[in-house]
Protein backbone atom coordinates (compact mmCIF):
# COMPACT_ATOMS: atom_id res chain seq x y z
CA UNK A 1 0.00 0.00 0.00
CA UNK A 2 2.83 2.43 0.73
CA UNK A 3 4.65 1.63 -2.32
CA UNK A 4 1.53 2.32 -4.25
CA UNK A 5 0.67 5.45 -2.08
CA UNK A 6 4.39 7.14 -3.67
CA UNK A 7 3.74 5.32 -7.19
CA UNK A 8 0.28 7.85 -7.29
CA UNK A 9 1.83 10.87 -5.60
CA UNK A 10 4.72 10.68 -7.38
CA UNK A 11 2.50 10.59 -10.99
CA UNK A 12 1.00 13.47 -10.24
CA UNK A 13 4.11 15.57 -8.65
CA UNK A 14 5.67 14.92 -12.08
CA UNK A 15 2.68 15.81 -14.38
CA UNK A 16 2.16 19.06 -11.94
CA UNK A 17 5.93 19.73 -12.59
CA UNK A 18 5.99 19.50 -16.38
CA UNK A 19 3.42 21.83 -16.84
CA UNK A 20 4.60 24.64 -14.35
CA UNK A 21 9.41 24.25 -15.28
CA UNK A 22 8.99 22.05 -11.92
CA UNK A 23 8.72 21.31 -8.10
CA UNK A 24 7.94 17.67 -7.64
CA UNK A 25 10.48 17.54 -5.10
CA UNK A 26 8.49 19.59 -2.86
CA UNK A 27 5.39 17.08 -3.04
CA UNK A 28 7.99 14.09 -2.13
CA UNK A 29 9.87 15.24 0.34
CA UNK A 30 7.40 14.93 2.75
CA UNK A 31 5.94 11.52 1.79
CA UNK A 32 9.91 9.87 2.12
CA UNK A 33 10.63 11.72 4.87
CA UNK A 34 7.90 10.17 6.83
CA UNK A 35 8.58 6.49 4.65
CA UNK A 36 12.05 6.03 5.37
CA UNK A 37 13.05 9.08 7.97
CA UNK A 38 14.77 12.18 7.30
CA UNK A 39 18.25 10.92 6.36
CA UNK A 40 17.12 9.17 3.30
CA UNK A 41 15.29 12.01 2.02
CA UNK A 42 17.97 13.17 -0.31
CA UNK A 43 19.64 10.14 -1.38
CA UNK A 44 16.17 8.81 -2.17
CA UNK A 45 14.97 12.14 -4.34
CA UNK A 46 18.21 12.48 -5.84
CA UNK A 47 17.77 8.85 -7.77
CA UNK A 48 13.84 9.31 -8.74
CA UNK A 49 14.99 12.86 -10.10
CA UNK A 50 17.57 11.38 -12.21
CA UNK A 51 15.33 8.51 -13.56
CA UNK A 52 12.65 11.08 -14.40
CA UNK A 53 14.43 13.61 -15.59
CA UNK A 54 16.34 11.29 -18.01
CA UNK A 55 12.85 10.34 -19.31
CA UNK A 56 12.18 13.65 -20.12
CA UNK A 57 15.27 14.59 -21.94
CA UNK A 58 14.37 11.55 -24.46
CA UNK A 59 10.97 13.10 -25.17
CA UNK A 60 12.46 16.79 -25.52
CA UNK A 61 15.67 15.54 -26.63
CA UNK A 62 15.08 18.32 -29.53
CA UNK A 63 14.11 21.45 -27.75
CA UNK A 64 17.67 21.06 -25.32
CA UNK A 65 20.09 24.66 -25.53
CA UNK A 66 23.14 22.97 -25.83
CA UNK A 67 25.35 26.64 -25.74
CA UNK A 68 23.83 26.80 -22.23
CA UNK A 69 24.77 23.25 -21.48
CA UNK A 70 28.42 23.63 -21.96
CA UNK A 71 28.40 26.59 -19.29
CA UNK A 72 26.17 24.57 -17.02
CA UNK A 73 28.39 21.17 -17.32
CA UNK A 74 31.28 22.39 -15.02
CA UNK A 75 29.31 24.05 -12.78
CA UNK A 76 27.63 21.11 -11.84
CA UNK A 77 30.38 18.81 -11.55
CA UNK A 78 32.29 20.97 -8.99
CA UNK A 79 28.77 21.89 -7.20
CA UNK A 80 27.42 18.25 -6.67
CA UNK A 81 30.48 16.63 -5.73
CA UNK A 82 31.01 19.55 -3.36
CA UNK A 83 27.85 19.59 -2.04
CA UNK A 84 27.12 15.17 -1.79
CA UNK A 85 30.48 14.82 0.66
CA UNK A 86 29.29 18.13 2.75
CA UNK A 87 25.90 16.49 3.06
CA UNK A 88 27.72 13.38 4.81
CA UNK A 89 29.33 15.74 6.85
CA UNK A 90 27.57 18.26 8.34
CA UNK A 91 23.73 19.74 7.22
CA UNK A 92 23.64 23.48 6.75
CA UNK A 93 19.68 24.01 7.33
CA UNK A 94 20.09 28.02 6.57
CA UNK A 95 20.87 27.15 3.20
CA UNK A 96 17.38 25.79 2.49
CA UNK A 97 16.28 29.41 4.18
CA UNK A 98 18.62 31.25 1.59
CA UNK A 99 17.45 29.16 -0.75
CA UNK A 100 13.22 30.00 -0.08
CA UNK A 101 13.89 34.16 0.21
CA UNK A 102 15.67 33.59 -3.45
CA UNK A 103 12.49 32.29 -5.24
CA UNK A 104 10.42 34.74 -3.61
CA UNK A 105 12.17 37.65 -4.33
CA UNK A 106 13.13 36.38 -7.91
CA UNK A 107 9.47 36.42 -8.31
CA UNK A 108 9.88 40.42 -8.69
CA UNK A 109 12.73 40.48 -10.86
CA UNK A 110 10.83 38.27 -13.62
CA UNK A 111 7.44 40.04 -13.31
CA UNK A 112 4.35 38.08 -15.02
CA UNK A 113 5.34 38.72 -18.88
CA UNK A 114 8.55 39.02 -20.58
CA UNK A 115 8.41 42.50 -20.98
CA UNK A 116 8.44 42.91 -17.20
CA UNK A 117 11.89 41.32 -16.61
CA UNK A 118 14.18 43.91 -14.72
CA UNK A 119 17.30 41.62 -15.84
CA UNK A 120 18.73 39.97 -18.68
CA UNK A 121 20.83 36.94 -18.54
CA UNK A 122 24.00 35.88 -20.63
CA UNK A 123 24.98 32.27 -21.10
CA UNK A 124 27.89 32.01 -18.71
CA UNK A 125 26.05 33.30 -16.17
CA UNK A 126 24.67 30.08 -15.53
CA UNK A 127 28.54 28.57 -14.31
CA UNK A 128 28.26 30.35 -10.91
CA UNK A 129 24.26 29.78 -10.69
CA UNK A 130 25.45 25.88 -11.60
CA UNK A 131 28.21 25.37 -8.91
CA UNK A 132 25.68 27.13 -6.34
CA UNK A 133 22.72 25.24 -7.20
CA UNK A 134 24.38 21.85 -7.12
CA UNK A 135 26.21 22.57 -3.80
CA UNK A 136 23.22 23.17 -2.15
CA UNK A 137 21.11 20.34 -3.80
CA UNK A 138 23.71 17.82 -2.65
CA UNK A 139 23.24 19.57 1.11
CA UNK A 140 19.44 19.27 1.33
CA UNK A 141 18.28 17.06 -1.77
CA UNK A 142 16.36 20.20 -3.87
CA UNK A 143 16.62 23.72 -4.54
CA UNK A 144 13.83 23.67 -6.10
CA UNK A 145 12.94 26.00 -9.47
CA UNK A 146 15.92 27.81 -8.37
CA UNK A 147 16.99 28.59 -11.50
CA UNK A 148 14.01 29.03 -13.54
CA UNK A 149 15.03 32.47 -13.33
CA UNK A 150 17.68 32.23 -15.49
CA UNK A 151 16.62 30.20 -17.65
CA UNK A 152 13.33 32.45 -18.26
CA UNK A 153 15.56 35.37 -18.62
CA UNK A 154 17.74 33.89 -20.90
CA UNK A 155 14.47 33.24 -23.21
CA UNK A 156 14.01 29.84 -22.84
CA UNK A 157 10.25 28.80 -22.60
CA UNK A 158 7.74 25.79 -22.17
CA UNK A 159 9.59 22.92 -24.23
CA UNK A 160 13.12 24.52 -24.00
CA UNK A 161 12.52 25.05 -20.61
CA UNK A 162 11.65 21.46 -19.79
CA UNK A 163 14.47 19.87 -22.04
CA UNK A 164 17.38 22.13 -20.63
CA UNK A 165 16.56 21.74 -17.40
CA UNK A 166 16.14 18.26 -17.19
CA UNK A 167 19.71 17.11 -18.70
CA UNK A 168 20.88 20.04 -16.21
CA UNK A 169 19.17 17.96 -13.43
CA UNK A 170 20.28 14.40 -14.68
CA UNK A 171 23.75 15.90 -14.69
CA UNK A 172 23.52 16.95 -10.90
CA UNK A 173 22.01 13.64 -9.59
CA UNK A 174 24.30 11.64 -11.66
CA UNK A 175 27.44 12.70 -10.13
CA UNK A 176 25.66 12.94 -6.63
CA UNK A 177 24.54 9.45 -6.78
CA UNK A 178 27.90 8.50 -7.48
CA UNK A 179 29.36 10.31 -4.62
CA UNK A 180 26.49 8.86 -2.47
CA UNK A 181 27.74 5.35 -3.78
CA UNK A 182 31.13 5.47 -3.19
CA UNK A 183 30.63 7.29 0.83
CA UNK A 184 28.38 4.55 1.40
CA UNK A 185 25.20 6.23 2.02
CA UNK A 186 22.48 4.29 0.06
CA UNK A 187 20.48 1.52 1.13
CA UNK A 188 18.72 -1.22 -1.07
CA UNK A 189 15.38 0.26 0.97
CA UNK A 190 16.52 3.98 -0.21
CA UNK A 191 16.95 2.44 -4.31
CA UNK A 192 13.44 1.04 -4.20
CA UNK A 193 11.96 4.03 -3.14
CA UNK A 194 13.99 6.61 -5.85
CA UNK A 195 13.11 3.83 -8.93
CA UNK A 196 9.15 3.83 -7.53
CA UNK A 197 9.52 7.88 -7.81
CA UNK A 198 11.50 7.64 -10.76
CA UNK A 199 9.32 5.06 -12.72
CA UNK A 200 5.91 6.87 -12.07
CA UNK A 201 7.62 9.68 -14.28
CA UNK A 202 6.84 7.75 -17.64
CA UNK A 203 3.46 7.97 -17.86
CA UNK A 204 3.58 11.69 -16.47
CA UNK A 205 5.90 13.03 -18.84
CA UNK A 206 3.84 11.22 -21.67
CA UNK A 207 0.85 12.95 -20.41
CA UNK A 208 2.57 16.35 -19.63
CA UNK A 209 3.75 17.04 -23.09
CA UNK A 210 0.49 16.76 -24.46
CA UNK A 211 -1.21 18.62 -22.35
CA UNK A 212 2.00 21.68 -22.21
CA UNK A 213 1.40 21.51 -26.09
CA UNK A 214 -2.13 23.02 -26.08
CA UNK A 215 -0.83 25.81 -23.83
CA UNK A 216 0.94 28.92 -24.82
CA UNK A 217 4.43 30.50 -23.47
CA UNK A 218 2.33 33.44 -21.29
CA UNK A 219 0.01 30.13 -19.31
CA UNK A 220 3.50 28.62 -18.82
CA UNK A 221 5.24 31.61 -17.55
CA UNK A 222 2.54 32.18 -14.55
CA UNK A 223 2.57 28.64 -13.74
CA UNK A 224 6.55 28.35 -13.77
CA UNK A 225 6.10 32.14 -11.37
CA UNK A 226 3.81 30.55 -9.25
CA UNK A 227 5.19 27.04 -8.49
CA UNK A 228 8.31 29.37 -7.76
CA UNK A 229 6.46 31.18 -4.71
CA UNK A 230 5.04 27.92 -3.49
CA UNK A 231 8.36 26.48 -3.39
CA UNK A 232 10.19 29.04 -1.86
CA UNK A 233 7.23 29.15 0.75
CA UNK A 234 7.36 25.57 1.39
CA UNK A 235 11.12 25.82 1.98
CA UNK A 236 10.69 28.12 4.22
CA UNK A 237 7.73 26.92 6.45
CA UNK A 238 9.99 23.75 6.11
CA UNK A 239 13.15 25.33 7.55
CA UNK A 240 11.65 27.27 10.14
CA UNK A 241 9.19 24.81 11.28
CA UNK A 242 11.89 22.08 12.28
CA UNK A 243 15.51 24.74 13.01
CA UNK A 244 14.78 25.54 16.44
CA UNK A 245 17.63 27.95 16.32
CA UNK A 246 16.26 30.23 13.92
CA UNK A 247 13.08 30.15 15.94
CA UNK A 248 15.25 31.20 18.51
CA UNK A 249 16.80 33.90 16.96
CA UNK A 250 13.25 35.10 15.57
CA UNK A 251 11.99 35.26 19.40
CA UNK A 252 15.22 37.29 20.64
CA UNK A 253 14.66 39.59 18.00
CA UNK A 254 11.35 40.38 18.67
CA UNK A 255 12.23 40.94 21.97
CA UNK A 256 14.98 43.68 20.96
CA UNK A 257 14.73 46.93 22.18
CA UNK A 258 16.06 48.13 18.55
CA UNK A 259 12.00 45.88 17.38
CA UNK A 260 10.23 47.57 20.30
CA UNK A 261 10.99 50.87 19.97
CA UNK A 262 10.54 50.33 15.79
CA UNK A 263 6.95 49.36 16.42
CA UNK A 264 6.22 51.40 19.56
Amino acid sequence: MAILTLALVSFCAWLGSTLAGGGSPFVLIPLVDLMLGTASVTPVITLGMLIGNAHRILLFWRDIDWPLTAWYAPGAVIGAVLGAYTYTQVHLDWLQILTGLFLLVSIVGLGLTPKDTKFTVKAWYILPAAIAKAFVSGLIGTTGPVLNPFYLNYGLNKEQLLATKATHVVMIHTIKLLTYSVLGVLTLKMLGMGFVIGLAAIPANFLGRAILAKMNGQQFRVLVLSTMALSGISMLWGSLAVNDNFRTVLSALAQSPFIKLFWS
